[in-house]
């Protein structure tokens, strides 16, 4: 078959141009997931508007990062989209476990020696929560949990404060989860977890005092720590032997759970 010169050029040309929509598909679809992680919970036109890209494409965006993982609807009602625990954890996971430790240790370090109490901190991964960072107390009988430790959110009152800091779709996704590897424990029903996350948003810490979760005789007070827009993404947790616990210094240790929590999260955000 004879192929003419101009047919060639056109060949060429048709391929080049392919290239460029291809790059310039791929630079919107990074636009629109960068907007929607600074702007979440963002709708489809408000992100045309910003970022003048046209609505059928903003969409065609979304629902290719949505495919991959990357994005959610978090308010069907509207239509608005938000980022994944995907993007989210990858974001900590590129920073580093070493460098989260590396920031929040000096503020566990303290929280510790102010309580005399083990303090840990967890990482949200999912359905889970994952202990990253340790300090034990100096008592002989103390709560332990080794580093790399992966318990179900439902299971730990770091993952009541986690769920008490997001929508109602999701907490209802995460109590939908079976835990078979538990069912020896006495574990709160998902009734009873959506009261206790409902007094956790209210009072701004969860509180477990009851024998009633997967480690009976252990106490714990837990706050979240959250990213520069709000998300939940870890929890500090304060631990005790239920036979150390004291009611009359529940709010005090609260505050200072609180505060440590409310600090870790102005440190990530300025990191």
């Amino acid at each position: 078959m004879r192929i003419e010169e101009g047919d060639k050029d056109a060949s060429g040309q048709d391929k080049r141009s392919a290239g460029v929509r291809s790059m310039n598909s791929v630079l919107s679809t990074l636009r629109v997931f960068e907007e929607v992680a600074l702007r979440q919970p963002i709708g489809v036109s408000e992100l045309s508007r910003v970022t003048h890209i046209p609505k059928s494409s903003a969409q065609r965006c979304l629902v290719t990062l949505q495919q991959a993982g990357w994005l959610r609807v978090v308010d069907p009602e509207h239509a608005r989209w938000g980022v994944t625990m995907k993007a989210l954890t990858l974001g900590l996971r590129g920073a580093g476990e070493q460098d989260l430790r590396e920031v929040a240790g000096p503020v566990i370090k303290r929280l510790a020696a102010e309580t005399d109490e083990t303090v840990q901190l967890g990482l949200r991964d999912g359905e889970d929560y994952v202990i990253v960072a340790r300090e034990d107390s100096t008592h002989v009988v103390r709560v332990f949990l080794d580093i790399g430790t992966r318990l179900p959110l439902q299971a730990t009152s770091a993952g009541v404060a986690i769920m008490a800091r997001l929508g109602a779709a999701e907490v209802d996704q995460l109590l939908r989860r079976e835990l078979e590897e538990f069912a020896e424990f006495p574990m709160p029903d998902s009734d009873e977890l959506r009261q206790e996350i409902a007094r956790t948003a209210e009072r701004g810490y969860a509180l477990n005092i009851s024998s009633s979760w997967y480690r009976p005789h252990v106490s714990s007070i837990a706050a979240a720590v959250t990213n520069p827009v709000g998300q939940p993404i870890a929890a500090l947790t304060l631990s005790m032997p239920e036979i150390r616990y004291d009611s009359a210094r529940e709010k005090d240790l609260a505050q200072l759970v609180i505060a440590a929590a409310d600090e870790i999260s102005r440190l990530i955000s300025s990191a």
